[in-house]
């Protein structure tokens, strides 16, 4: 009764083309986001900033980045992890190597260096599709782990590959307290959010979508298949490559190329996977499944278990950890294969429907 368009008249085309059409879907995302920049820094631990927040900010990101590759365009993709770690090495090295080098110049620099990446190991995609195009965007994390273990001129010649950065600032304030970062990561997230859904929207996303129904179809009328792919693959790449920046710079702050290793791949599509594939929304679901359930099970778990008298060690948490885990993860699939977006989508439907049956 109070989730309903009624009344609500568009006069300009302007107002015919916002993203959010409801005023009730404005005012919810505004209270969102007031409630994120506002209400949260004064209200959280750091403990909730540093252990939750801030990597569940960072990989809703990833997932964005995966999410226009794997659900909007249907290219499957297994080298997110790789993207990730360009992103993170390239801004490393225009970061260190120049002087006085911004924050955010060198995120945006890591990010396109991400993206020449994707297009190259995207160049695939233009011959084969589906398995054999994973198996080909394997070879990119494969290739990326032995890049920066060998080539030493990536990690500024030091034996073990670790490398670090410390100083953050932008604009001159400095990204050193567990608030700063949590409010960093929000911005990027919220304008990169709002560029990728106005990105969909138009008419380079209706060509991925045409790509990912029916490639020949989409190419008999007019829609042309290497311009569609290569772009997906760009933009996704640059995406994840931001992120993956942001998990080494704020996130991190020391790192190596195992943290970007083949499993940061695999939990990325399992983000698109859980949360809904072609959905902007479906990328902070899937995130928040990955991220905070572990979490939460972790800490929750010895509590609901003592509340039967029944003890259980450190190492018996974690297996039931996983246990749990992935039985939830099989469980959502069978009962919503379009992810938690869908059940998002119907929840909405039914509140426009309600109290009346038709």
């Amino acid at each position: 009764m109070f989730y309903r368009e009624n009344g609500q008249f568009k006069t300009s085309y302007r107002a015919d083309q916002q993203i959010f059409p409801i005023s009730q879907d404005r005012l919810a995302i505004l209270l969102i986001l007031a409630c994120a920049f506002i209400v949260v820094p004064g209200l959280a631990s750091d403990y909730t900033f540093r252990a939750i927040l801030i990597p569940f900010l960072i990989m809703s990101l990833a997932a964005l980045g995966v999410n226009i590759l794997v659900g909007y365009c249907g290219q499957i993709s297994l080298g997110s992890g790789a993207f990730m770690a360009v992103g993170a090495y390239g801004a490393y090295n225009f970061f260190v190597r120049i002087p006085g080098m911004p924050l955010i110049a060198a995120l945006i620099l890591g990010g396109l260096c991400a993206t020449f990446f994707g297009i190259l190991f995207g160049l695939p995609s233009l011959r084969v599709k589906g398995l054999y195009l994973a198996v080909t965007t394997l070879a990119a994390q494969f290739f990326s782990d032995w890049m920066f273990l060998r080539i030493k001129w990536f990690t500024l010649d030091t034996p073990s590959g670790s490398v670090s950065v410390s100083g953050l600032q932008v604009f001159g304030l400095p990204i050193d307290s567990a608030v700063s970062k949590y409010l960093f990561c929000l911005s990027v997230l919220v304008v990169m959010a709002l560029l990728a859904k106005n990105l969909v929207r138009g008419a380079i996303g209706r060509e991925w979508m045409a790509i990912r129904d029916m490639d020949v179809a989409a190419a008999v009328i007019g829609i042309r298949p290497m311009y569609a792919k290569l772009s997906a693959f760009a933009v996704s790449s640059f995406i994840i490559g931001v992120a993956g920046a942001l998990w080494a710079f704020v996130y991190l702050g020391a790192w190596e190329p195992a943290a970007f290793s083949v499993d940061q791949s695999f939990r990325l599509l399992f983000m698109v996977i859980i949360g809904g594939m072609g959905s902007i929304m479906g990328s902070f679901f899937g995130a928040a499944f990955i991220v905070v359930l572990p979490i939460a099970l972790n800490q929750f778990l010895p509590v609901l278990l003592g509340l039967f008298g029944i003890d259980i060690s450190t190492a018996g948490i974690a297996h039931a950890e996983l246990m749990i885990f992935g039985g939830l993860i099989v469980w959502f699939l069978i009962v919503e294969p379009h992810g938690l977006a869908k059940l998002w989508s119907i929840g909405k439907q039914k509140l426009r429907l309600w109290p009346f049956p038709h």
